[in-house]
């Protein structure tokens, strides 16, 4: 791994690498944090000067300080003294969008470098330097640290400036949503350069001096026009427009023109030589800001990104920007042959200062719907486990990891309230409002505490530099506003401006602040609405770029505004969480999980990265090497905000088998989250790998066995989340299993209402309720365990007592014309969970179904009940019936226990919570059957009373 990419310890400070297959103890970060602490004693980087007395600002029942607690440090350089932001006079005060991709130019983290560390824009990348901006165009990834990174990183082709410019420092001067400007002056020469994602221009504007741009290596002049010029640079073209009436001169590697009493000129690269005339059309069309609006609405969320521009010679005002993957697969605008190579992919450009982006929305849910799945009795002993634990913080104190632990305990309140154990419902949401409570109160031994320069809320005791580096606001704060959210759903009144919801609000606009002209908080403080997703790095400090690791717990926050938004009627705050979350999902499929194997290089060799970088993605994290956490980073915290993950399920699966191969074998420490993450692509082998394994380990911190139990056999009873049908508001889902889709809503709102799918199908749910139907209008808001002992098949594999459903068929697979009597061969599976019953005396199985062969010769169809009294995952009694051979006619016919029982194993007793399994394969034959389904027809009766 080379210095330039050296790995800080979480998201921020600068550290080793860990070697290659370290296994540290379960939860490493902890450790890691006391080791930093440790070492950041011992090398002098304590608190800066003790703070004079703090003043509490109140904020409903809540209050924060405005100055921070005793003893502690706010925003630093790496030698520890405090750092104010590096900003023109004209942008002072302004609240800085710390954590984004040019960070380094308002943050000085290295006292002895003024200027800027390089920027990503893409398809360009930036360096300030004292003489100017150094401009590269890196097109070939070099992989490096033994195969487990890629990275594009900057080199500079040239230098953009002033003839004689030497500045002190370069400043931030201006800013939007995805462009910066920087500026230089040096008491003679001032400059100033707007650049930005997509944008292969440099805008340009200066005085006290002539253009000046100086190249890496002598250039070769391709087109000479006079004040246009194209030149190559070591293999990257580009074009240098200067005002109208000024002539470029080349003297080796500098390139010089006067402006003629003109402020302005510009540099573009070129995706070739011959593109010069149309990047000629635009270069004097100067981008002057940018600026992302959305609305999410029917099961969807459009984004439109415009630029805005000023003409500074002639009158066009259009202009040229590169999109990147995730934002040109959901755009019908259309684009121009021209591309660019990035770290993200190829870049199509667009003509235009204006696109717009479609995609179906990410569903969030409180948590999985309640199922057949799930054995109340085993929950309620799981939940009793955290709820009655001597300390369910587990000793947390900081920001993040006691927000893990407000997110742990989250997970559950809905879990519990779903299977009537309301004490534990209420005992647990006690839990939360209290050290809630404790943090939005200021003077406490926790608070939160308002850095004015920085226009910032820091959260103390802090951790992983979110105070000294203003590093992973967004992760820490997430489980806050989550754990608010579940609290909102159960008391509206605690959530309420006067009461406690002020200061979630306050929180939020901390993290994710959605209106542009607020003076106390930036716009969106660590998401990159043109990048796509997040960036948590308050510095920006590393030759690489920026940086994210855990997208999953900026996600987290996402989905934390969708529940929170939706529970207190913020409509705003509710479609900005939809509108982070579905773009970030996409982002995290192409960028960190590389889903359509179209943005990693073949030579990186991983099938997802750790952690992505402004110059790439690295197959590690900050604190391990091993790939248990690797995998699993971008995982946790599962939630019902973590369905989209499910939106590429081979992805999931290469995931995974490139873990066990990493690895040696199976997860050992996150054995949990990576359960949950199968689970998502294939419910079966995640409860697999759960009913083997579930006995012998330890939750990752911020789960418990609770949840985990839910969550897996939840999703083994509905199947997986089915991204592809969208309900019409964002707290809805899909989930199939075989041909039988769920779909699941919860109304947050005080009147029934009906939610429509985008495939046609609708679920009425009622007030407050979360609700699961089979999409034909009404919905279930509470599915009991079965009850009686007549059982109906549906398709898709499921054993039930209800009625009135539509009558259907499963096709039974062909013997091959091989004998499997008695043995089944790619057999229907129908189940029935938690089930209870006391055995009838005198009574045995009984079953009538309906066969048909077609006009096929020769077959016979087989079944085999099971039975699982206490739902443990092992069947006591077996029993295998005689096949029945089908009569070579089309129509049902009737195969019944009649035919005799040929074989048994085990004994039958009362069913406790336990599970019914019937099994039909073909045991002769050399073609397929039917079986029918959905019909009084076909039924299987235990019994049992």
């Amino acid at each position: 791994m080379p210095d330039s990419l050296a790995r800080p310890a979480p998201h921020g400070r600068r550290s080793e690498p860990a070697p290659q297959g370290r296994r540290p103890a379960p939860h490493g970060r902890r450790a890691a944090a006391l080791v930093l602490a440790a070492a950041l004693a011992a090398i002098g980087l304590g608190p800066a000067a003790t703070p004079a007395a703090a003043a509490n600002v109140p904020v409903g029942s809540g209050s924060y300080s405005d100055t921070r607690p005793a003893g502690t440090s706010g925003p630093t350089t790496n030698t520890g003294a405090p750092v104010t932001p590096k900003v023109t006079a004209a942008a002072k005060g302004k609240p800085v969008p710390t954590n984004d991709w040019w960070s380094s130019l308002a943050y000085q983290r290295y006292g002895d470098n003024p200027y800027s560390t390089p920027m990503y824009g893409h398809p360009l990348t930036y360096q300030a330097t004292a003489g100017g901006l150094e401009v590269g165009h890196p097109t070939s990834p070099a992989v490096v640290g033994e195969g487990r990174q890629y990275e594009y990183a900057h080199k500079r082709d040239l230098t953009l400036g002033l003839t004689g410019l030497n500045s002190p420092d370069t400043r931030a001067d201006a800013w939007s949503d995805w462009t910066v400007t920087p500026y230089w002056s040096d008491g003679t020469r001032t400059l100033r350069t707007t650049i930005g994602h997509g944008l292969p221009f440099v805008y340009a504007k200066g005085s006290g001096g002539d253009a000046r741009i100086t190249t890496a290596a002598a250039p070769a002049v391709f087109a000479d026009q006079g004040n246009v010029l194209g030149i190559t640079v070591g293999g990257h073209h580009y074009a240098l427009f200067a005002p109208s009436g000024s002539d470029w001169t080349v003297s080796g590697s500098t390139l010089s023109a006067g402006l003629g009493g003109k402020d302005y000129f510009s540099v573009a690269v070129l995706p070739s030589t011959a593109a010069l005339a149309t990047y000629k059309k635009y270069a004097y069309s100067f981008v002057t800001g940018s600026k992302a609006s959305w609305s999410s609405s029917a099961g969807s969320v459009k984004a439109t990104y415009t630029l805005t521009t000023q003409a500074q010679e002639g009158s066009e005002t259009g202009t040229l920007q590169a999109l990147y993957r995730h934002q040109w697969l959901h755009t019908d605008d259309p684009l121009t042959s021209y591309t660019y190579p990035s770290p993200r992919g190829t870049m199509k450009v667009r003509e235009g200062k204006s696109f717009t982006t479609t995609q179906k929305s990410s569903a969030v849910l409180p948590a999985l719907p309640k199922s057949s799945g799930v054995d109340r009795t085993r929950l309620k002993n799981h939940l009793d486990d955290v709820a009655n634990a001597a300390d369910p913080f587990s000793g947390a104190t900081d920001t993040y990891w006691t927000g893990k632990a407000l997110g742990r305990l989250a997970q559950l309140v809905p879990v519990a309230d779903q299977i009537g154990e309301s004490a534990t419902r209420d005992k647990l949401l006690g839990l939360l409002k209290g050290r809630l409570q404790e943090w939005f109160t200021a003077g406490g031994a926790s608070e939160f505490s308002y850095d004015k320069d920085w226009k910032t809320l820091i959260g103390y005791p802090a951790s992983y530099g979110s105070d000294t580096e203003l590093n992973d606001h967004h992760f820490h704060y997430s489980y806050y506003v989550y754990a608010a959210a579940i609290v909102a759903q159960y008391d509206r009144a605690w959530a309420a401006d006067s009461a406690w919801g002020g200061m979630v609000k306050t929180l939020i606009k901390d993290a994710a602040n959605p209106a542009r002209g607020d003076s106390a908080f930036p716009f969106l403080r660590g998401f990159d609405v043109y990048a796509g997703h997040s960036w948590a790095s308050g510095h920006q400090g590393f030759a690489a770029g920026n940086n994210q690791e855990s997208s999953s717990e900026s996600t987290n926050l996402s989905a934390a505004l969708v529940l929170w938004g939706s529970a207190t009627d913020d409509a705003e705050l509710r479609d900005l969480g939809a509108y982070l979350l579905t773009t970030e999902s996409e982002a995290i499929a192409q960028y960190w999980f590389d889903a359509d194997q179209q943005v990693f290089p073949s030579a990186f060799g991983h099938d997802t990265a750790g952690m992505v970088w402004g110059s790439g993605a690295a197959y590690s994290t900050w604190w391990t090497a091993n790939p248990e956490e690797i995998h699993g980073i971008n995982v946790l915290p599962v939630t019902g905000g973590s369905l989209h993950l499910a939106g590429d399920k081979a992805a999931i699966r290469r995931n995974l088998a490139e873990m066990v191969r990493e690895n040696g074998g199976p997860a050992v420490e996150w054995r949990d989250i990576l359960w949950e993450f199968e689970s998502l692509a294939d419910p079966a082998a995640a409860k697999g790998k759960w009913d083997v394994g579930n006995a012998g380990y330890t939750p990752e911190q911020g789960e418990s066995k609770a949840h985990t139990y839910h969550w897996i056999n939840t999703l083994d009873a509905l199947g997986a989340p089915d991204t592809t049908i969208t309900g019409d508001i964002p707290t809805s889902a899909v989930f199939s299993k075989g041909t039988t889709r769920t779909y699941a809503a919860h109304n947050f709102g005080a009147s029934p209402r009906t939610v429509t799918f985008s495939d046609g199908a609708t679920l009425t749910v009622p007030a407050r309720s979360t609700a699961t139907g089979t999409g034909t209008g009404g919905g279930d808001p509470d599915p009991d365990p079965p009850t009686g002992n007549v059982f109906q098949l549906r398709g898709g594999g499921t054993l039930t007592t209800a009625t009135g459903a539509t009558p259907g068929s499963d096709t039974i697979a062909s013997a091959g014309g091989t004998n499997h009597d008695g043995t089944p061969h790619q057999p229907l599976v129908y189940e029935a969970k938690n089930v209870n019953g006391t055995l009838a005396s005198g009574k045995s199985t009984a079953f009538r179904l309906q066969v048909d062969a077609g006009t096929a010769v020769g077959l016979g169809q087989q079944a085999r009940i099971s039975y699982d009294l206490t739902g443990d995952g092992t069947f006591d009694r077996t029993e295998t019936y005689r096949y029945f051979a089908t009569d070579p006619v089309n129509g049902w016919e009737t195969y019944g226990d009649g035919s005799g029982l040929k074989s048994s194993t085990g004994s039958l007793g009362d069913l406790k919570g336990g599970t019914v399994r019937l099994e039909v394969w073909s045991a002769i034959g050399n073609a397929p059957a039917k079986l029918r389904t959905g019909s009084a027809d076909s039924t299987l009766t235990i019994p049992f009373g």
